[in-house]
């Protein structure tokens, strides 16, 4: 018994001590070390993985599998300590005030044994930094799998030697090594913390030591670079190279349709028997119309779109994970340069597609403040998944459906590349106007980007962040098009209760604001669904699919596309909506995300301004050519 009293107490001090310190663990590491792969294994979240510099701008934090009560946070990628864009400048910052913080218990410093010099002086630094602070440390030497299956070997008991910290072989990828690192970071949380050191190097002399340790222990030979090689020949190509990127970006854009339509129908038809089986269950006649008007007919018609925005997030992670992603920088920053912007700024751009928001944040990644400038006047330009519902429904009511190639090549799929061709365009336009009117002279940084190795993408996390993205676009603008649903269902159902829709207070708000819509050749239903949009642009989907509902008959759905090709509007004025629609800003979430990144509210104002009228105008062509070519 009194030899047992000690180890009890014993362990109830570890115990304490590993809960007051174990409450916080660091994962900090290089761009495009597979940092954000290993997050998601280690916390079982699924955080987005992209394989180029500059998409990790945010601090991602989630529990520690296996080790209740601990938080692991994932820092953006950075290549030293010595930060010059804005994202490092996070990393930089945040990872100081770590140091500084008495519940951090460990930090974990990824590299990348591929790349291996470039991650040694940013291990270096982090191995001084927290030697200085008085907190341990494990170094991870990830992709381990690439150098066994090329029957590489690697010293990582001398590196670690060499290091002044402990060294343990992973693969983020497959798991590989996670194992014994588990075993690792449960005994450096259960022991005291190391003392506070003074002892560290500069960052100068850190630079030759990183030198000579890859050359010492990093892979020998050019087997890690002779498939890159090969494939940056074709892919960087100045005549291949080029054929191949817009070839790409007409893929991309065709599988939307070719790939999403079997899900598309599927859902179409399953809201449809949705509607039939409950709304003529529903007792009262105003909770009938309710559900078939306001509920199916609105949302409904959103909900149909998702399986696009799917397949669109998970092919540009196809993408993104392959590597091709900084190629395609590469090849652009030559034609950006041009329209004042630089090759860094494809990135954020490109991320607007899907969402105006995440390519807003990477836009820190520039590390030029003028063409940072510029990068934000771009990205609201840029055909973003809010966009897609908009242009899959004014497409599919106004172009045909034909197609070639037994169904791989369709005309829809053709109007939607060009749709979005010229949102970006539009956006190119605008940078080339203002970097030339401009009157703002500075010194820029030269173009560096690194261009990581080619890689088989992994599916399983694409898939997830795929659906993902989809049930964060619905519930994001669910709330809204509830909301908004139900208010013009209730403004054109009353004070007639659905009888005269232009006698609603609907239509007479519509009357009201028809003469500014007018030039378009849209009626006051489009004009409420226009301005119903500055909420969120996918709300004029919810907005016609309720007022179209309450216009038809009341227990037969007719599906939105074909009750605007029943009705009055020509091609004219399918065409207007769709530039419309490419230019306006017209997103209150991309506005105030907007003004806190670039500290100003009033650069969204004047953007959201001077983007509406120009939509307008633009629009206002766009009708009149088409009506002088007989559309």
């Amino acid at each position: 018994m009194s030899s047992a009293s000690p180890s009890r107490s014993g362990d109830s001090v570890t115990e304490k001590g590993a809960t007051k310190a174990a409450d916080k663990v660091l994962l900090i590491g290089s761009p495009n070390c597979g940092k954000t792969l290993l997050f998601n294994r280690l916390t079982g979240l699924q955080h987005r993985v992209a394989n180029f510099p500059g998409i990790t701008v945010e601090i991602a934090s989630g529990s520690l599998v296996g080790h209740p009560g601990v938080t692991l946070y994932d820092y953006p990628g950075t290549y030293s300590l010595q930060a010059i864009s804005g994202e490092e400048q996070v990393a930089v910052e945040q990872f100081q005030s770590a140091l500084a913080d008495p519940e951090l218990g460990l930090v974990l410093c990824l590299i990348d044994v591929t790349r291996l010099e470039k991650s040694l002086y940013f291990a270096l630094q982090v191995v001084r930094e927290c030697k200085r602070a008085g907190k341990p440390l494990l170094v991870l030497a990830n992709m381990i799998d690439i150098l066994e299956q090329h029957r590489i070997p690697m010293d990582l008991d001398g590196l670690a030697a060499d290091l002044g910290a402990p060294v343990l072989g992973i693969s983020a990828r497959n798991g590989a090594g996670l194992e014994v690192m588990d075993t690792r970071v449960r005994e450096v949380l259960g022991a005291q913390p190391p003392a506070p050191g003074d002892s560290g190097d500069p960052d100068l002399l850190l630079r030759g030591t990183a030198h000579q340790l890859a050359h010492k222990y990093g892979p020998k030979g050019d087997v890690l670079l002779r498939t890159q090689n090969r494939l940056d020949a074709f892919f960087l190509h100045t005549a291949f190279g080029g054929v191949a990127f817009f070839l790409v970006m007409y893929l991309l854009f065709q599988s939307i349709f070719t790939w999403a339509a079997p899900a598309m129908d599927a859902v179409e038809g399953a809201l449809g028997w949705l509607s039939d089986l409950v709304v003529p269950v529903l007792g009262p006649k105003l909770l009938q119309d309710f559900a078939a008007d306001a509920l199916f007919s609105g949302i409904g018609a959103f909900l149909v779109f998702v399986p696009q925005i799917f397949v669109l997030t998970f092919v540009i992670g196809l993408l993104e994970d392959s590597g091709y992603m900084a190629r395609a920088a590469l090849i652009c920053h030559r034609p950006l340069r041009f329209f004042g912007l630089t090759g860094k700024s494809f990135i954020p751009m490109l991320s607007g597609v899907a969402c105006a928001i995440p390519g807003i944040y990477a836009a820190r990644a520039v590390e030029s403040p003028r063409k940072r400038f510029l990068t934000y006047l771009a990205i609201p330009l840029m055909p973003c998944s809010a966009r897609l519902p908009v242009y899959t429904l004014l497409i599919a009511a106004f172009i045909p459906s034909t197609t070639a190639f037994g169904g791989l090549v369709g005309l829809q799929g053709l109007a939607m590349f060009l749709v979005y061709l010229f949102g970006m365009i539009c956006g190119l336009l605008v940078t080339a106007f203002v970097s030339r009117a401009g009157s703002l002279e500075e010194s820029d940084l030269p173009f560096v980007l690194e261009m990581p190795a080619y890689r088989l993408p992994a599916l399983r996390p694409l898939l997830r962040k795929s659906w993902q993205r989809c049930k964060l676009f619905i519930t994001k603008a669910g709330a809204i098009i509830v909301t908004v649903t139900m208010v013009i269902w209730f403004l054109g159902y009353f004070p007639n209760f659905g009888a005269d829709l232009g006698a609603s207070w609907l239509g007479q708000l519509g009357a009201f604001i028809e003469p500014v819509f007018a030039p378009l050749g849209l009626d006051w239903r489009y004009g409420v669904a226009i301005i119903s949009s500055f909420l969120a642009r996918e709300v004029f989907v919810g907005t016609l699919g309720v007022m179209f509902g309450i216009e038809g008959a009341e227990e037969n759905m007719v599906p939105l596309v074909e009750q605007i090709q029943g009705s009055d509007l020509g091609l004219a004025s399918g065409i207007a909506l769709l530039v419309f629609f490419a230019v306006a800003l017209m997103c209150v979430s991309t506005l105030a995300v907007l003004s806190r990144e670039a500290g100003s509210a009033r650069l969204a104002v004047r953007m959201f301004a001077i983007y509406v009228a120009m939509a307008y105008l633009l629009s206002l062509l766009a009708y009149q050519i088409a009506l002088f070519f007989g559309a």
